[in-house]
């Protein structure tokens, strides 16, 4: 067959992988009493705490804290509740595709080049992302300081609302029985738990497509206890400096929908506290609107300095990934991430199928999932050159193309860590706008290394016997990754060199699996409690504060340490009140 068949074919199994029908099944909508658009709060109200950011770590923070105390979740989007984009399985990049102001995804585009995404929804990144489910390791959780018997209470909580067993079929199998003739080894069947080896994980995904958020686990707050506010972006942190020997936070400005200010405030009260969980990008760019940073960068911004801290907006990092697609022989079904191969080479390898199930007359419901020039997460072309006109003119030749039967998936790599990081800088002083941030892709060398020994597994994978079905065998792996690495979605300058230098395919195909973290980290920015240093009645608690990136996928340790640090405040408070 010709290089021309083997483009179309390519070409179109990026329409189908990873889009998937939608389900007809509804979904039930929970009846929260306690969420309102921010338009209807009052100009001034007092609450015991003021949580920043109903994601994947405020909502359960929120829902925890409500049972003994008068808690305002500040949220500056919409609600994930009747949006089929976010619940339904079958348009899990739709809403990476939508760039309007009042999508739940917000596009950034690191100073690096590449194109990624925040959230802007009640529930935070547990509404745009792939699903997968899976623990942090016991070594991550006793380096970060954290009681282990508490922490799997905090993890059996969130799992009892969120996570389910994902179905396991003829392409995610042999994947799973590829990567265990690979040597990833033992095979540990289905676990939450971090184990080396290869296992099956969980999914937020239930059996009827459903996508479950953290904006679910509001469900086990205290009605009477709790107030959400939805689309209202907070502005500035208000803090006490007269008179005190360290600033004091005690209230927040916001705005609703409509542009409305309000304020809210804490009560009095030595314990209550306001908490930053907007996220690896709203956190730090939040305290630096608020006046706590680096001093010489909040004075060129014209914002008075709170507190001069350096190392705000510092460690930020996004685990780099990579992937390898191939054509399949064989009808292969439409999946997601449900198997992972945890290396002891500091990579684990994933996997997602698809198919070309749409019919000529469905063309103008396709969309590309999340190898697509919408998401264009793909691209590391400085983003100058990332104009709307490039993008779609990409997408209009993907609509194009002939819809000839197609099969096959990607198999895909993540780093551990990463070793490189970079930082966030404020642009402006608009909490609307996305902040500067740079990560630094591969810029240590053990990163690179560790892409390179990621494909390298892949490449076994691919060429297992158990995989055999699911692969032409007239062709190679550096024919794959030509491929792979030649995508018109991928508008990055193509080398000459990426089928044979496996360090320049990982430079040139470069994504963002979504796993940033950092700009508040804990020892430099928070102490072991979450209270930033130098300021008093403020606690950071989201993945900010992260070192590295926790387990193969971080979400499940985001929403655990939101239950796990909400137990924890709630029984510091507990123990003041008795004392008293």
């Amino acid at each position: 067959m010709g290089s021309g068949f083997w483009w179309r074919l390519i070409n179109s199994a990026l329409v189908g992988i990873l889009c998937f029908h939608s389900l007809s099944h509804a979904q039930k909508v929970p009846n929260y009493t306690f969420v309102q658009q921010a338009t209807s709060a009052p100009a001034v109200s007092y609450y015991e705490y003021i949580i920043v950011g109903g994601g994947t770590s405020g909502c359960p923070l929120a829902a925890t804290l409500s049972h003994n105390a008068s808690v305002l979740l500040i949220e500056r989007g919409g609600s994930p509740y009747g949006n089929q984009n976010i619940t339904n399985l079958g348009s899990f990049s739709a809403t990476l595709a939508d760039t309007s102001p009042s999508s739940a995804s917000q596009r950034f585009i690191s100073e690096d080049g590449v194109i990624n995404a925040r959230a802007r929804v009640l529930g935070g990144g547990s509404c745009l992302n792939a699903g997968f489910y899976t623990r942090a390791s016991t070594d991550y959780v006793r380096d970060a300081g954290w009681d282990g018997s508490l922490v799997n209470q905090s993890y059996q909580w969130v799992e009892k609302i969120v996570a389910f067993e994902p179905p396991m079929l003829q392409w995610q199998s042999a994947v799973r029985d590829g990567l265990i003739e690979a040597g990833i080894l033992p095979f540990n069947g289905f676990t939450y738990d971090h184990i080396y080896g290869t296992k099956v994980g969980g999914t937020i995904f239930d059996r009827d497509g459903h996508r479950h958020t953290a904006a679910d686990l509001l469900q086990y707050a205290n009605p009477k206890g709790l107030t959400v506010l939805l689309r209202a972006t907070v502005h500035r942190i208000f803090f006490r400096t007269k008179g005190k020997v360290r600033p004091i936070a005690h209230g927040v400005v916001f705005r609703d929908a409509a542009g409305v200010k309000h304020r809210a405030y804490l009560k009095k009260g030595s314990m209550n506290e306001i908490i930053l969980s907007a996220g690896s990008i709203g956190s730090p760019q939040l305290l630096m609107l608020s006046g706590v940073g680096p001093a010489q960068h909040l004075r060129s911004h014209n914002i008075k300095v709170t507190l001069d801290q350096p190392l705000v907006g510092q460690g930020m990092a996004d685990n780099p990934m990579n992937a390898v697609f191939s054509p399949s022989p064989n009808p292969v079904e439409v999946s997601l991430i449900q198997v992972v191969g945890i290396t002891r080479l500091g990579t684990y390898i994933e996997a997602a199928s698809g198919s070309n199930f749409g019919s000529p007359s469905s063309a103008p419901q396709r969309d590309f999932g999340m190898f697509s020039p919408q998401t264009g997460q793909l691209s590391v072309v400085p983003p100058k050159q990332r104009t709307p006109e490039a993008i779609a003119k990409a997408t209009e030749a993907m609509k194009a193309l002939s819809y000839e039967a197609f099969r096959g998936g990607f198999i895909i790599e993540k780093i551990i860590g990463p070793v490189s990081t970079g930082h966030l800088e404020l642009r402006n002083r608009n909490p609307e706008d996305n902040p500067l941030v740079t990560f630094n892709y591969f810029r240590e060398p053990e990163d690179l290394k560790r892409c390179v020994d990621g494909i390298t597994v892949i490449e076994k994978v691919i060429q297992s016997k158990a995989f055999s079905n699911f692969r032409y065998p007239y062709l190679s792996i550096q024919a794959l990754i030509n491929m792979t690495s030649n995508f018109p979605v991928n508008l990055l300058p193509r080398h000459d060199n990426d089928s044979t230098s496996l360090e320049q395919f990982c430079k040139d195909t470069v994504m963002t699996i979504w796993h940033y973290h950092g700009g508040c980290q804990t020892g430099r920015v928070v102490d072991q409690d979450y209270k930033v240093l130098g300021v008093d009645g403020l606690r950071v608690i989201d993945g900010s504060t992260f070192h590295d990136s926790p387990g193969t996928n971080p979400q499940a340790t985001v929403m655990m340490l939101g239950r796990y640090m909400g137990v924890r405040i709630l029984n510091e408070r507990l123990a003041m009140n008795r004392s008293n």
